[in-house]
């Protein structure tokens, strides 16, 4: 099969090689423009343009796929593409994370006679969490399975039908990153299945998605990363798992800023009252702070300038440990 590939991050990148390994042709890759990041905020190519570099694979990175309503570099960018996809020759296009919109156009240029339209690689049981951020909502929302769609692209928000579902169990201490991983595993294996099922001429059955369930997750914002203290514990120690990696939970901690990676809920039985966010003691693997209702245990924090690190080692390099010690909301900065 020869394929045309859109997408941007590390989880894009890992279907775009398995596809390659599965002995397909990808004929053209899209990808975002490179983005200044890091400590230096030098320019880097996202994964995706790294790989089709490694295998000499054309490029394309235009700021927008849309001709119209936009100034005369965007507009030439998108025409470039648009034009490009008119000549090449390619059964297939598979959208993965790309951040992009695909216009009609876009997709009309795929589901020419001869081609199979265009499929995109989703990250959970679709219609939940449609949109941005579906691997950081479910566990923020405490669902206990999330998975993988292929699914058949229209012009909606990830409203096309859907070709292959698999389910995924989240663990109890399950956290974006590691979610992230095993999603994108298996994005990649359903999406190699998906493309030679159409290579030996089999058909893909579709499902409408259904009208009811459906959510949106939206685009994770910095300013989300703020911990509330007076929200229960559950909610809080979901967050945390959430926003690890990106951006990382963010408090205070006697007015040191300080960012925690992860923890669960504390079966600790404390016996005593305590305000949200006071330190109620140490556990023998992290450190346990009292929430708005129940507590929970932090098990990974970050000073700044240092390294992420057990919370207890971390909390017992405090100078003024034996005072009482209170995590609050409103972190000036990291």
């Amino acid at each position: 099969m020869k394929i045309v590939f859109a997408g941007t991050p590390e989880f894009a990148a890992q279907a775009m090689r398995a596809i390659h390994d599965a002995g397909h042709e990808i004929v053209m890759a899209l990808t975002q423009p490179d983005r200044r990041a890091g400590r230096g905020m030098h320019l880097q190519a996202s994964p995706v343009k790294v790989f089709a570099l490694e295998k000499n694979i054309p490029v394309l990175q235009p700021e927008t796929l849309r001709r119209n309503n936009v100034d005369e570099k965007k507009k030439s960018q998108a025409e470039e593409v648009y034009q490009k996809l008119s000549q090449i020759d390619f059964d297939v296009m598979v959208v993965v994370a790309y951040g992009l919109i695909l216009p009609q156009e876009i997709l009309d240029i795929s589901e020419r006679p001869g081609r199979y339209g265009s499929f995109n690689i989703h990250a959970s049981l679709l219609p939940r969490w449609r949109g941005a951020a579906p691997i950081q909502r479910a566990i923020e929302s405490g669902d206990r399975k999330t998975g993988v769609c292929i699914m058949q692209m229209d012009a909606g928000l990830d409203t096309g039908d859907t070709v292959l579902v698999e389910e995924l169990a989240i663990a109890d201490d399950e956290t974006s990153g590691t979610l992230h991983d095993r999603l994108a595993k298996m994005g990649a294996k359903l999406i190699v299945k998906s493309l030679n099922q159409l290579q030996d001429g089999k058909d893909l059955a579709t499902t409408p998605q259904a009208n009811i369930g459906v959510t949106y997750a939206e685009k994770i914002l910095k300013s989300e990363a703020e911990i509330d203290w007076n929200l229960d514990a559950q909610q809080i120690a979901a967050r945390i798992r959430a926003f690890n990696p990106f951006p990382g939970a963010t408090t205070s901690l006697n007015g040191l800023p300080i960012k925690l990676w992860n923890a669960r809920i504390s079966k600790e039985n404390h016996g005593h009252l305590a305000s949200p966010g006071e330190v109620l003691g140490l556990s023998d693997q992290g450190v346990c702070v009292q929430c708005g209702s129940g507590s929970i245990e932090v098990l990974e924090m970050q000073k700044p300038g240092g390294k992420r690190m057990n919370a207890k080692t971390a909390l017992q390099t405090f100078e003024d440990i034996e005072k009482s010690l209170c995590f609050k909301s409103g972190a000036d900065s990291f």
